[in-house]
């Protein structure tokens, strides 16, 4: 959906401010011996705090408000009782409704000390998001964001997963057009101003492939291997295009 007004713009950039303040809560509490539950909890009280819902519970019947997925998770882990460990990495993906409009937004940190390599995959998999964002602006086509985060991680050798993509965001969460992480430069659909894109790249330090766990939810990488997840919704505007989801909102080629 396109934003019609500055209103639609202005309720859309709440939104994503109150993802952010989820994202610096639940940041601050992992820790070595926390549960994601209780991750899952800090996380519904300050969307709730802030005058929005819930993106997520009880989206096509998902149980929680956040998702986490620790070390080989991908996307959609629901929050339960596993107490994070040294060396863990956790992925937090977040979403809040402020009156009707949505923000959405992921990252992926590591829980006590880690591997120079881990660190390098979370390093290489945001650098993937803010070079796919650079490309997200009125006038560039959908595959040069595709192109912007595959080549990021080519050189490292990371698999790059295909299942699972960003997408277009608004008065609902998911929305057209799909925003793949691979893609041709100049090909696609047309990005223009009014448009929000919910742009997430997913690298996996072995294979590409996924695999659903009995839950119907938890996708996890088929071989075992780290992944890590990070996403920002992003406002186009003939001015540039406003990262919503940070905690001091960045205007992008302005």
């Amino acid at each position: 959906m396109t934003m019609k007004s500055p209103a639609d713009f202005d309720k859309m950039a709440f939104a994503g401010q109150c993802v952010a303040e989820v994202h610096a809560a639940v940041r601050a509490a992992a820790v070595v011996g926390v549960t994601t539950r209780e991750l899952d909890a800090i996380a519904s009280e300050v969307v709730r705090r802030h005058g929005c819902r819930p993106s997520f519970l009880g989206y096509h019947g998902y149980p929680a408000t956040i998702c986490t997925s620790p070390n080989s998770g991908i996307v959609h882990g629901i929050p339960d009782d596993y107490r994070l460990v040294e060396g863990d990495i956790l992925s937090v993906d977040a979403g809040a409704i402020y009156q009707g409009w949505h923000g959405d937004a992921a990252f992926t940190m590591a829980i006590g000390e880690v591997p120079d390599t881990v660190t390098r995959l979370l390093e290489v998999t945001e650098q993937a998001l803010w070079n796919g964002i650079a490309q997200a602006k009125a006038g560039r086509r959908l595959g040069d964001i595709g192109s912007a985060v595959e080549q990021t991680a080519r050189p490292h050798g990371y698999g790059v997963v295909r299942e699972y993509v960003g997408h277009g965001i608004g008065r609902s969460m998911h929305e057209a057009p799909d925003v793949h992480n691979f893609g041709d430069p100049g090909k696609g659909l047309k990005l223009k101003s009014g448009m929000a894109l919910a742009i997430e790249p997913m690298f996996n330090m072995g294979g590409e492939e996924t695999v659903t766990l009995e839950d119907g939810w938890t996708v996890v990488t088929a071989d075992g291997s780290l992944s890590a997840h990070f996403e920002h919704t992003v406002l186009l505007t003939d001015k540039g295009s406003l990262v919503s989801t940070l905690p001091e909102p960045v205007l992008v080629g302005a």
